[in-house]
């Protein structure tokens, strides 16, 4: 597979819509696909995620609901999830619904817990019903199914290795980033322009957050200080505030699908509305805007392979927002030299913010990612940018990245174990 291809299955595989965090609604879409596949009352429903899934679902809100958490998701899918609809899988949910899930809660039939797994993304449902039994397993990816059994028949069963491994553009991850960015800029308008598709259903769910001022309320406080003078109405500003709203909105429960990269809706807001506030303040044509989003998203894929689909470390920090940093200094001009700065500059910067779990208090980390992307482009465009061997900055882009990785995997696992204890003590406390 050339390397043209490459990008285009990577965008088409890993570039899809989301209706909620997607962290719950991929236990709900596990619950869904069990439910499915065995009529009758519902007896026990055991659900058991990694670590990881677990931290991100725990306090985030659920679309077509006001409810937060794993556990209305969990019974949303059995009752009323859809599973052809995947990352959708909650869209068709009605308040009868949402009554019936809140009394199979209250029965006490479904239970959530902590799989003892190395895995970033695993959700294992276990489904009894009068009739029989059912199980159902997601790992590696928030939509890949690895492993389906009813009663006694094994309908699904997949090697447990690494997606990473098994998809057909894994080569990119061993390229030079400034060699995808121009390959890229050479595609013809027609392969890419499906990208303007998630910029414009991310920049309608930011407008929502900035008009209904939902969660934090960090996008319309940010556009209020804009309209009163106190902040200047520039693009770091423009980027903090559409990329906050869309949070607010998004962590919030909002019934809208945001556009998503790499397995997170939060992924895909931080790769692309800096670049619609590029949009906003610059004149661009649509084949530049369409490539830019491309060049976000594969970067972002590029980082996370690495570092991990989950992990403690911020992706929207360390990943999308270089994305975003990287396709906005495509914009200006940066040259080579330039784009590996930037690169640079956003993991010397950002390396440090943790993941704590999806929350409305991510629009605070989007909008500091989204700052952050602004500021590297413009010092990276001034000749700016961190030394070689500054903390974990390497010789070139590339090796950075892989130094972020070797943190993420190596040096932060006690931290996520950390953040979870904390996260858990504070929910058993209230």
């Amino acid at each position: 597979m050339n390397l043209k291809d490459g990008i285009i299955k990577l965008l088409q595989g890993e570039v899809v819509p989301a209706m909620g965090c997607t962290e719950p609604i991929a236990v709900a879409l596990g619950c869904a696909k069990a439910k499915e596949l065995l009529d009758g009352e519902i007896q026990s429903a055991e659900v058991l995620l990694s670590p990881n899934v677990y931290k991100n679902g725990l306090c985030v809100g659920i679309p077509n609901t006001k409810e937060v958490g794993l556990e209305i998701a969990a019974a949303l899918g059995l009752v009323g999830g859809k599973s052809e609809k995947v990352l959708n899988v909650l869209a068709d949910i009605q308040s009868h619904h949402i009554e019936e899930a809140k009394e199979l809660l209250k029965s006490g039939k479904v239970k959530i817990g902590i799989k003892d797994t190395d895995e970033k993304v695993y959700i294992e449902v276990k489904l009894k019903k009068h009739n029989g039994t059912v199980e159902t397993v997601i790992s590696n990816k928030h939509t890949n199914f690895t492993f389906i059994k009813k009663n006694e028949e094994i309908i699904l069963e997949e090697s447990n290795k690494s997606e990473v491994k098994k998809e057909p553009y894994t080569f990119i991850y061993d390229m030079k980033i400034y060699d995808i960015v121009k390959e890229i800029e050479k595609m013809d308008f027609e392969d890419v322009k499906f990208m303007l598709d998630g910029l414009k259903m991310n920049e309608a769910v930011a407008e929502k957050g900035l008009e209904s001022e939902l969660g934090m309320k960090v996008g319309s406080s940010l556009e209020g200080n804009i309209k009163k003078g106190i902040l200047s109405d520039d693009l770091l500003n423009t980027a903090m505030m559409f990329t906050a709203a869309a949070s607010d909105a998004r962590m919030s429960g909002i019934n809208m699908s945001v556009m998503s990269s790499n397995g997170s809706g939060n992924n895909g807001l931080t790769a692309i509305l800096p670049i619609v506030a590029y949009m906003r303040k610059y004149n661009v044509e649509d084949e530049k805007l369409a490539k830019a989003v491309a060049i976000s998203h594969v970067i972002n894929s590029y980082v996370k392979h690495y570092i991990g689909r989950l992990s403690a470390l911020c992706g929207c920090a360390v990943a999308a927002s270089t994305g975003a940093g990287v396709a906005i200094g495509w914009l200006m001009g940066a040259n080579h030299a330039q784009i590996d700065g930037i690169v640079k500059n956003m993991i010397a910067n950002l390396s440090g913010m943790i993941c704590d779990g999806a929350k409305v208090g991510c629009a605070l980390k989007l909008s500091t990612s989204a700052s952050a992307a602004i500021q590297a482009v413009l010092l990276s465009l001034n000749d700016a940018i961190v030394p070689t061997r500054n903390g974990i900055v390497g010789e070139t882009a590339e090796e950075t990245i892989k130094n972020l990785g070797v943190l993420s995997e190596k040096g932060m696992k006690i931290t996520d174990a950390v953040i979870l204890n904390i996260m858990n003590h504070m929910q058993e406390c209230h």
